[in-house]
């Protein structure tokens, strides 16, 4: 089974754009946080140990460095020669617009760098940092703006802290949508005291402020979090593997096809991770996702043939 069948993954989206593999080498840029250094809180989200998210365990180094070694990684695996420089870790548009333009044009005059995948926080896009990302596509680069949204449920945000809510999202995607920038929303499933109605509300805001790429995320509790202390204390419930893999399919059925899939499932290292311990297993986790989608699809087509073979009325009845 080949998840792509099934899903617009991105990988297969930059394959038909550039009729070869693309790859993202994900960089850690020494960026901070507003959420950590007191501009709007301190401490960050009750979620948040970064390095969960950053491959260089948080050890930031000079940006030609991190390319080259990814470059060498992924090269062997994969064959690729075509790359986006993901700046990753923490808030990444969280700085002087001098400083970022520096950081950025590092990243773009490495060989084979096509383009930036540039994470940051809703309330950290003001207008100069998508004018300098607007640039950089009217150059010809391939340029995605990756919003951490989590979640479209105020109440839910600051639950954990988050520091902001879903009117900064929307202002951020109307501004990045109207210099023409594509965006790629993250949503976190499992968040404390959200079910399958939240996710499934929160993929309906999004996708009605239209999104052009998405990223799905269990919630993982990690050492070194204000969660991991709920967790132990028996506040927090994380989800279980099955629960994840049938909302994940639910939100991927619900999805519009143009609508590019950057993850489905995200993991944490084990040094780290505390639980759920099945978040550990990525492929596991993407051949649920797969072989759900894949009986959904043959029940379907199934429904369809007998369709064809019955009256017309009772088609109707089927289909209605």
């Amino acid at each position: 089974m080949n998840l792509a069948q099934y899903v617009n993954t991105f990988g297969q989206a930059m394959l038909g754009t550039y009729g070869e593999r693309v790859h993202k080498i994900a960089i850690d840029a020494g960026f901070t946080c507003p959420n950590r250094d007191g501009s709007i809180g301190r401490g960050g989200c009750t979620f948040c140990n970064n390095v969960s998210f950053s491959p260089n365990g948080r050890r930031p180094g000079q940006i030609a460095e991190q390319i080259a070694c990814g470059k060498q990684v992924i090269s062997k695996r994969t064959g690729a020669r075509k790359y986006l420089a993901y700046f990753q870790a923490y808030t990444n548009t969280y700085a002087d617009i001098c400083e970022l333009s520096g950081l950025y044009d590092e990243a773009l005059k490495q060989p084979m760098i096509i383009g930036l995948d540039v994470g940051t926080r809703p309330d950290c896009v003001p207008d100069r940092v998508l004018d300098l990302l607007a640039d950089y596509q009217q150059q010809g680069y391939e340029i995605w703006l990756e919003l951490g949204l989590q979640s479209a449920h105020d109440k839910t945000l600051n639950r954990v802290n988050r520091g902001h809510g879903l009117a900064e999202y929307k202002q951020a995607v109307l501004k990045a949508r109207n210099r023409g920038l594509k965006v790629c929303t993250h949503l976190i499933l499992g968040l404390p005291g959200e079910s399958t109605a939240h996710h499934l509300a929160s993929l309906d805001a999004v996708l009605d402020l239209g999104v052009d790429g998405l990223k799905f995320h269990p919630l993982h509790v990690v050492k070194g979090t204000q969660l991991a202390n709920e967790w132990r204390r028996g506040e927090y419930q994380p989800l279980t593997m099955n629960e994840y893999v049938s909302d994940v399919v639910e939100m991927v059925r619900r999805t519009p096809d143009d609508v590019i899939f950057h993850r489905l499932t995200g993991t944490a290292s084990p040094g780290i991770l505390l639980a759920p311990q099945w978040c550990s297993k990525k492929w596991q986790v993407l051949n649920a996702i797969t072989a759900e989608l894949s009986g959904q699809s043959k029940q379907h087509a199934a429904v369809a043939r007998k369709n064809e073979t019955l009256p017309f009325s009772a088609a109707a009845k089927l289909a209605f």
